[in-house]
């Protein structure tokens, strides 16, 4: 779901052409957010929480900007400006480089929960907790145009081709024309669409809270089929060749093959049974993943066999990112943590304060997180 991430606040229950280029070439090339920018949630619209960033082997603290209130929202980063959501109902733009404000766009007293920015076309869409999903230009800050769900909501929005998908507590997943907010198709779901939709090949992909993780066209909101995951799911669904990586509510992990439509493998910890609400990251044949048992996970790709595990001091509800080798999450310990992606070997810990339950940005050689204590890192 986005960071999807988070239901809490507590409605969730229990407790998603180049000629000459083949197909897997032009999928591999879109799958990484590029070096200067994380546009959306997990970085691209595979959601594969990876970056052509190369970050610093020892992460110094370059500014830090104030929001007012909890950071549930993982930022954007495009054109050298952060976006980022926050609990008093506003969308920030910061500067990169020095972490000075740029514009403050109020979206509602209700706050921006999970729902974490997309930039595209010169806009930057968010959702917020009325439910009210907003395009604001990005030079200035003003709203382009506003549309109204019938619930809250806590996906994040992904742009493709000329629009953009949303999701919301009503328990539709919309398609908006992107220039205009113009509804273009809405599928209803048996449950909350509280993921972040992965898009590849023109086709979205949610898990949900119906237990079900559905594949949607693009261009006129058909569902082609649907694959029962046996249970909630909180996150959102990584897709690389061919299948779907995502955790769910009964302490799995899964990989969907997206070809035969089944179940490939399924994780679960022999002695921990904790849900998997932190979205997957996946890269070098590998699944990283946090668990609210504490530990973040690298599981065999092909497998599902764990490859390894390491501690944190409290449970994981942010998603991984990975760049050069290395495994960037949050922990609501306070503390950001560095990983050995090879080997799990801890690298660095670097000391929030307040719980981080949004997830790492990474783009020009910088990592951006929030935390629940209103405060947005900036480490290079």
């Amino acid at each position: 779901m986005t960071r999807a991430r988070g239901h809490r606040r507590g409605t969730l229950p229990g407790v998603l052409v180049c000629v000459g280029l083949t197909a897997a070439s032009i999928l591999h090339a879109r799958a990484s957010a590029p070096a200067d920018a994380w546009r959306q949630f997990r970085g691209s619209s595979p959601l594969q929480g990876t970056s052509a960033a190369v970050l610093p082997s020892t992460l110094k603290l370059l500014w830090t900007y104030e929001a007012g209130d909890a950071i549930d929202s993982s930022a954007a980063i495009a054109e050298g400006v952060v976006y980022v959501g926050s609990a008093t109902g506003d969308l920030h733009a910061i500067t990169l480089s020095d972490g000075s404000p740029k514009w403050k766009y109020r979206a509602t007293p209700d706050g921006i929960g999970e729902s974490s920015p997309a930039v595209a076309g010169g806009l930057v869409f968010v959702g917020d907790l009325s439910g009210v999903f907003h395009a604001v230009d990005a030079a200035t800050g003003k709203a382009a145009w506003t549309f109204k769900t019938g619930g809250e909501i806590k996906s994040s929005p992904v742009v493709s081709g000329d629009r953009v998908l949303i999701g919301s507590y009503d328990t539709h997943l919309y398609a908006l024309a992107a220039k205009t907010g113009k509804l273009l198709w809405k599928v209803k779901t048996e449950g909350y669409v509280h993921g972040t939709p992965s898009v590849v090949d023109g086709i979205a992909y949610i898990t949900g809270c119906d237990e079900i993780l559905r594949a949607i066209r693009v261009a006129d909101g058909r569902q082609l089929y649907t694959v029962a995951s046996g249970a909630y799911t909180g996150a959102s669904p990584a897709i690389v060749d061919g299948r779907a990586y995502y955790g769910t509510y009964e302490n799995e992990v899964l990989s969907v093959n997206l070809r035969t439509r089944k179940i490939a493998w399924t994780y679960r910890h022999a002695d921990r049974s904790f849900p998997f609400y932190s979205s997957a990251a996946v890269a070098d044949g590998r699944v990283f993943v946090g668990g609210r048992d504490k530990l973040m996970r690298a599981l065999d790709a092909g497998t599902g066999k764990e490859v390894w595990s390491a501690p944190t001091g409290a449970r994981i509800d942010s998603s991984p990112a990975v760049a050069s080798g290395r495994v960037y999450v949050g922990s609501s310990d306070g503390k950001l943590h560095v990983f050995d992606a090879a080997s799990g070997s801890p690298l660095q810990q670097f000391e929030a304060g307040g719980p981080l339950t949004a997830s790492p940005a990474i783009a020009g050689g910088r990592l951006v997180i929030g935390s629940q204590d209103g405060k947005l890192f900036c480490l290079g």
